[in-house]
């Protein structure tokens, strides 16, 4: 078929991909009621769709047990498993990636710590390509076959995938140029990993309101910022990033709830603050996170019950001033941390409560658990597949 030579005959076509992204098995006849174009319009679509790798004609209505009379109709799917999407999450300690085919199904994953220095922009590039053979090998995808790549980052992201220089050079130890150096794995989209861990609660998890913040709060606090339905960046990819803790009355750092925790419980340990009798008096500082606190204070231990309270009010400070500033209804404690924190959660729920800084948004945990990010980067790659079908279709092999 020839290729449509005008913007309507463009615009109809990606209408109809739209619809074979959001639809199992369809006909030119489903396609006309979900979009009102003609038949002749998304049967000349489809051909084009078809020709390019987008989809695939199945058997038509009569071999598929869907025939009553008349001519049957054909019918057609998207081709979601010729192409892949990579979802990458480089956080400051691990990588994780997740391989998807073009509807989101994630069909590979693999998981490696950065061992040897976090923050040497080398040692993360070759982990993270590391991590994503791996992904794609279980995938059985070849680099070939992978479209977009979307990498998830603990640093503000502008338009271009770069990171701004500033809080002394670890925005760009955290992203070293990952857009151009980290390989043969389709187009690769630089993000900030909150942003993600937002753009999957939107999509995926329970989220009902149109402002909301999604916290990211293990090593540091993170927020990917949704406002009035929109996802906040800023000039440089700067919105959500939360260094004004430090100026935070009662708060003082940016430290997220394990972050805090490995602080408070070191200053106690040398002071002798710690019961002798507790199980964290003696606990080496690199093993703390919250689930041990929480298991601790579980099991009895007054001392521990006392910091689950503490990372309570802390919490809910950060969730006024999310809050205050921005008006959203919903506060989202998400990532590894979100599985462990209920008690901490309930803690600065119960301390919002107390009505003092109302109105006060709810905060609760994602269920989407530590691949939060990666997920996010998922939905981002296909994204950004669907708004451009025409340039990704060259890529697709056959």
């Amino acid at each position: 078929m020839a290729e449509p030579g005008i913007e309507t005959g463009r615009a109809s076509v990606e209408l109809v991909a739209a619809y074979a992204f959001d639809h199992g098995a369809f006909t030119a006849s489903d396609v006309m009621d979900g979009t009102g174009l003609t038949r002749a319009t998304v049967l000349n679509a489809c051909d084009a769709l078809a020709d390019r790798g987008w989809i695939r004609e199945l058997d038509d209505a009569r071999a598929a047990g869907d025939y009553r009379r008349g001519r049957p109709a054909r019918r057609y799917e998207l081709a979601a498993d010729t192409a892949f999407v990579v979802g990458l999450d480089v956080g400051q300690h691990r990588v994780a990636a997740l391989v998807a085919t073009l509807r989101g199904e994630v069909v590979g994953r693999a998981e490696r710590p950065i061992v040897g220095g976090d923050e040497d922009p080398d040692l993360r590039l070759a982990t993270a390509r590391t991590v994503v053979e791996e992904a794609t090998a279980q995938a059985g995808a070849t680099p070939g076959q992978v479209l977009v790549t979307a990498v998830g980052v603990p640093a503000p992201v502008d338009a271009h995938g770069r990171s701004p220089r500033g809080d002394h050079d670890y925005w760009a130890r955290m992203n070293p140029d990952f857009a151009s150096r980290l390989g043969p794995w389709g187009d690769v989209v630089l993000e900030n990993d909150a942003n993600l861990a937002a753009t999957a609660e939107r999509a995926l998890g329970e989220v009902a309101r149109e402002s909301i913040a999604v916290l990211l709060a293990e090593a540091s606090f993170g927020a990917g910022l949704i406002v009035d339905g929109v996802l906040l960046h800023g000039g440089a990819g700067g919105a959500g990033e939360l260094r004004v803790l430090g100026m935070v009355e009662g708060v003082g750092s940016p430290e997220g709830l394990d972050g805090a925790a490995r602080s408070w419980l070191e200053e106690d340990q040398r002071s002798g603050a710690v019961p002798a009798a507790s199980p964290l008096a003696r606990m080496p500082i690199g093993t703390l996170d919250v689930g041990r606190i929480i298991d601790a204070a579980a099991s009895g231990d007054a001392y521990a019950g006392r910091l689950v309270e503490r990372l309570g009010e802390r919490l809910g400070r950060v969730c006024v001033l999310l809050g205050s500033l921005l008006d959203v209804d919903e506060v989202v404690v998400a990532g590894g941390v979100a599985r462990v924190a209920s008690p901490v959660i309930a803690a600065a729920q119960t301390w919002l409560d107390e009505g003092t800084y109302a109105p006060t948004p709810i905060v609760r945990a994602s269920r989407l658990g530590a691949d939060v990010v990666a997920l996010g980067a998922i939905t981002r790659a296909v994204a950004t597949i669907r708004s451009q079908p025409w340039r990704f279709a060259a890529a697709i092999p056959r």
